[in-house]
Parts: C-alpha cells; sequence; structure tokens
C-alpha cells in the first residue's frame, strides 16, 4: 500500500508522521538560510554589493570579524601619505581599498600638513584625525573599509614587510599577483603587514571609480576646519548679498560661482610638458582665457559672485581682479577678507578649507587635469546623482560643473560630469580632456 493510500485508510496514524517530516524539513531550510547569512556577513566580498577584487580566505574565525566581516586583528600599514591634498586623498582611499582586498583594518596612516615634493625630511606629520573624523569615517564606511589606531594591534607577531615594486618591468599584473600572495598564509598569519618604499599615491590601482568614491563619502571634516569652511562661504555670500547684518537662512540662498585657477609658474610650465608628452594642447588656460570662458557660461545671472581659488602666491596679483566681464564680481582671500583665516593653518588644511568652498558653489569651473578640480567634480558629480539626475549634459541642473581648458557651448567653458562607472580612477588621478559631456 503505497503512503497515500494508507493515510486514506489511517488517517490519525499518518498526520504525526507527516507533520515530524514537515517539521524536520522547516528545521533544515531555517538553518541552511542562518548559515549562508553567517557567510555573507564573514565575507563581504561575495554578498552581491558588487564591491571589486575582494580576497576569500577560508581561515578566518568569527569572533575576529566585526559586524561586517572585516578582521579586527590584522593590520596594513603605510608609509607617511604625501603631496598635495587631493593626491594625499587618493592615496588614502587607495591605502584602504588595499587593506579591504586583503580583508585587513588600515591602521591610521599619517598624512603631511606641508608641501614639499622632493625634502621627504622636511615633511611635516599631521594625524589623520586632526583633518577628518576617525570614527564618523568608520561608521559611515562600516562593512567597507575600517581604520584602526596603533594601540589596537597586539605585537605578539613582528610586522611582515612588503616591498612595493617599481620600475617598468612591476605591472599592474605582477602588483596585483604580490597582493594576492600576502593575502595567503604564511604571510597572512602576521598581525600587521607593514607597506614600505611608496607613498600610496604611486601604487597601482586595481579599483574602479565607484569604488574609490565610496571612501571619498566617508570622509568628513573635523568641526573646527568645517566650521572655517562655513565662515569663508558665508562671508561669500554676504558680499552677493549686499550687507553683513542678513541672516544664516537668508545667506544659504545668495549664489556664488567658484573658480580654481591653475596659473602658478610651476603648473604652466608642468602643464606646457604635459601637452608636448601627450600631445594634448587643452591643458594649460592663460588667466585671461579663464576668464573669457567663464564669462560666457549661460544663465549666470548679473550681478553674480565669483571665489577665485588660487595659490596664495598670487594673492598680491590685483590684475586677477580686473579683466572679467560686467556682472560678474571676483574676490579671492585677501579682497573677501578671509586671508587671517586660512594664515592661521599650515597648507594642507587651507587647501581643505578651498576644496570645500569649491565643492558647495552653486556652480564650479575648474581644470580637468588639475587634481584637485577632479575630485572636487567627482564629489558634486556625486551629490547630483544621488539628487535623481544621471546626466547634467545640456541641462540646467544643481551642481553644475565645467572645464575651462576645454572650449564648450558658446565659447564658454565645457561641461564636466565625472565618469563613475570608469574602471579607474586614472582619469581623475592624472586628468582628460573627455569629460562625459
Amino acid at each position: 500500500m503505497d503512503l497515500a493510500s494508507h493515510c486514506k485508510s489511517s488517517a490519525s496514524q499518518c498526520s504525526p508522521h507527516l507533520s515530524s517530516i514537515t517539521g524536520k524539513c522547516f528545521a533544515l531550510v531555517v538553518f541552511a538560510l542562518i548559515s549562508r547569512s553567517l557567510f555573507l556577513l564573514a565575507f563581504p566580498g561575495i554578498n552581491g554589493r558588487g564591491y571589486s577584487n575582494v580576497l576569500v580566505i577560508a581561515d578566518r574565525s568569527f569572533h575576529s570579524l566585526d559586524d561586517f566581516g572585516i578582521r579586527r586583528e590584522k593590520f596594513l600599514e603605510v608609509p607617511q601619505i604625501v603631496w598635495g591634498l587631493n593626491n594625499q586623498k587618493i592615496a588614502f582611499a587607495r591605502a584602504c581599498l588595499t587593506a579591504r582586498m586583503l580583508n585587513r583594518t588600515l591602521l591610521m596612516p599619517s598624512l603631511s600638513a606641508s608641501l614639499f615634493y622632493k625634502e621627504i625630511d622636511l615633511l611635516q606629520p599631521i594625524s589623520f584625525d586632526k583633518v577628518f573624523q576617525f570614527d564618523k569615517f568608520n561608521s559611515l564606511c562600516s562593512g567597507f573599509v575600517r581604520l584602526g589606531r596603533y594601540s589596537e594591534p597586539s605585537n605578539r607577531t613582528a610586522p611582515f614587510k612588503l616591498i612595493k615594486g617599481s620600475g617598468r618591468k612591476w605591472t599592474v599584473d605582477r602588483d596585483l599577483d604580490q597582493l594576492r600572495e600576502f593575502g595567503r598564509d604564511p604571510i597572512d598569519s602576521h598581525e600587521i603587514i607593514r607597506v614600505v618604499g611608496k607613498n600610496p599615491f604611486l601604487w597601482h590601482d586595481h579599483w574602479p571609480v565607484n569604488d574609490y568614491a565610496r571612501v571619498f563619502e566617508c570622509l568628513a571634516l573635523v568641526d573646527e576646519i568645517a566650521k572655517e569652511a562655513n565662515r569663508v562661504i558665508n562671508r561669500i555670500r554676504e558680499v552677493g548679498k549686499g550687507s553683513e547684518s542678513k541672516s544664516i537662512g537668508e545667506l544659504e540662498s545668495v549664489p556664488y560661482v567658484a573658480v580654481h585657477m591653475r596659473i602658478e609658474k610651476d603648473w604652466m610650465i608642468h602643464c606646457k610638458k604635459l601637452e608636448q608628452r601627450s600631445n594634448i594642447s587643452q591643458i594649460c588656460s592663460s588667466k585671461d582665457e579663464i576668464m573669457a570662458r567663464v564669462g560666457r557660461i549661460l544663465g549666470l545671472k548679473n550681478p553674480t559672485v565669483l571665489y577665485l581659488a588660487v595659490a596664495n602666491s598670487l594673492l598680491e596679483d590685483s590684475s586677477l581682479l580686473t579683466g572679467w566681464r560686467d556682472g560678474l564680481l571676483p574676490f579671492e582671500k585677501k579682497r573677501l577678507g578671509v586671508e587671517a583665516i586660512y594664515r592661521k593653518y599650515p597648507y594642507l588644511i587651507q587647501s581643505a578649507i578651498d576644496y570645500e568652498v569649491c565643492v558647495r558653489a552653486d556652480v564650479f569651473v575648474g581644470n580637468s587635469f588639475s587634481t584637485f578640480s577632479s575630485l572636487v567634480v567627482l564629489e558634486r558629480t556625486q551629490k547630483m546623482m544621488s539628487s535623481g539626475v544621471r546626466s547634467s549634459c545640456g541641462r540646467e541642473v544643481r551642481w553644475a560643473s565645467y572645464a575651462y581648458n576645454i572650449e564648450g557651448e558658446s565659447g564658454g567653458p565645457k561641461r564636466w560630469i565625472t565618469n563613475m562607472n570608469d574602471s579607474s580612477l586614472r582619469a581623475v588621478s592624472y586628468g582628460t580632456n573627455d569629460i562625459s559631456c
């Protein structure tokens, strides 16, 4: 007699048996789902979120992971980060993504307050948490990357040194193979992997723009610097309103345009050489060309305040403020009356304030071969996309950005957005004349 026939003839005996089978099956399903969830938490790189190049190492214990699978007892240490503010931000993000690939916590790196390209011994180190908020970074980047303090390692094992390769024979593939090797035992058994020999900005790039952007989103200025940036922005809006007695609410509605003018002597020498090497003529821009193109931006109202983000060495050049078309009111730090705010701080903090002023402008105009300008546009592109707009090309939208080194509509600067789907950050790091519009 089959089971169905038996149940018809003896329902009272068969029902408990079926309930037992059903209960066991249900328990197995629940167990499988719980196991899968724990597995995905342990290995975030395979959870379907699409983050790239994450190594999965099978011998990791659950007790040493944070809530999203990043190991707390394994660390990556990197050299002091150097060069300009935005090169340092890229280097920091690259170090974070390297640590993520190895599923390690990045020990909080030292930034550089001063700007020296060759005199490494003269660099003034400054702790990351003196510029950006440590706890907020970890909160915003939870589950993606993690920063640790030097008090966290137990120092039970000696650090293992990772010497980054250099020279023409050191390819992207060889660099990637090295990282994979360092993600396996016996090297992975070391508590700290210490990178020696190179600034992270010069490491090979293995990650798409979106991964870098994810790290940049977690960088929040410490309160002191953020307040100074607010003071500068409020002052710009005050001169645009024509009065210093307006409330903050009223000032927030006063628009301004930020122009990042790269016309310093060292920049002009660099960009001329870059034009020759790359056979591209759209890199350098003179003061007159910048003024002419900014003046042809469609839709600017009269009057419009221009904030000129320029190097301190140009602040004494009064000619920067002359020659603009009628209706454009140019101000730099000295004329604006905020020079004293900047003087209190080293180069890195001054640059961080200017960066914030440019990011929050109603319109931004920069040079597409400048790392500073490129990262400003990347962040403005993120803000634009978060508001639901996927492309600013040919549209009047919030967070509009332009490149004055490339001629656009009506002889003005070309509209500029970052290609967030790019497979590497090279276009942002080193510049491009392909600016997505």
